[in-house]
């Protein structure tokens, strides 16, 4: 008789706690299938009642890393906040979490880098998550007059390489110890002050101009 899909679920659970605590302990994601199952003291065919794949259960590992960013990101989305502090939280609350791990086990963190390289598929899904919810906050933020002349993807295009390396962990991880919320809170003021379409003289530049 099938297992309750409860029994199922808390499986699935032991199993990605299994594999997090074997990154954090050998700083390495190179984890075989046998290996596996013999920590978790089943036969490798037992593990594949939870999960079909070694990638899938790898897959699990890097949705549980996301999982709380995600939450953030709703979580200031769906507030009252007017679009200039929603912008701020939405990027400041996500790099505060994972400088707090980063600065908790590095070794770690960059192996969670590595697991985000290896399931781009995964990361991809998340950033575009991350694009649709920012894009929302744009466009609050588009009717109270800001971004001038800019469609919403085009601010989304340039608000991104502008926050990159607070929100790419490849990115964040070589500067982490150089980032800070005080330093965001100063690029997203310029977002909104000085972000549009209007031409203020760079381009007009024909050529370098020596110092």
């Amino acid at each position: 008789m099938a297992r309750p899909q409860t029994d199922i679920e808390a499986g699935r659970e032991q199993l990605i706690d299994l594999v997090i605590g074997l990154i954090e302990e050998r700083g390495s994601t190179s984890l075989t299938v046998a290996e596996l199952a013999a920590r978790a003291q089943m036969s490798p065919a037992n593990l594949y009642r939870y999960f079909d794949s070694k990638e899938a259960l790898i897959d699990a590992v890097a949705e549980r890393w996301f999982q709380p960013k995600v939450a953030i990101m709703e979580d200031v989305v769906a507030s009252e906040l007017p679009p200039r502090r929603k912008m701020y939280e939405f990027f400041a609350r996500r790099f505060a979490q994972m400088k707090t791990e980063w600065e908790h086990d590095p070794v770690a963190f960059a192996n969670y880098v590595e697991l985000g390289k290896e399931n781009f598929d995964l990361v991809r899904s998340y950033v575009d998550l991350g694009d649709h919810y920012l894009s929302v906050i744009i466009g609050e933020a588009m009717a109270e007059g800001h971004f001038s002349g800019l469609s919403i993807d085009e601010a989304l295009s340039l608000i991104n390489q502008m926050v990159n390396c607070y929100v790419n962990i490849g990115a964040m991880e070589q500067v982490m110890h150089r980032l800070t919320t005080d330093k965001l809170a100063r690029i997203i003021d310029a977002v909104f002050d000085g972000l549009s379409a209007q031409d203020r003289g760079a381009k007009g530049l024909t050529g370098l101009r020596a110092a």
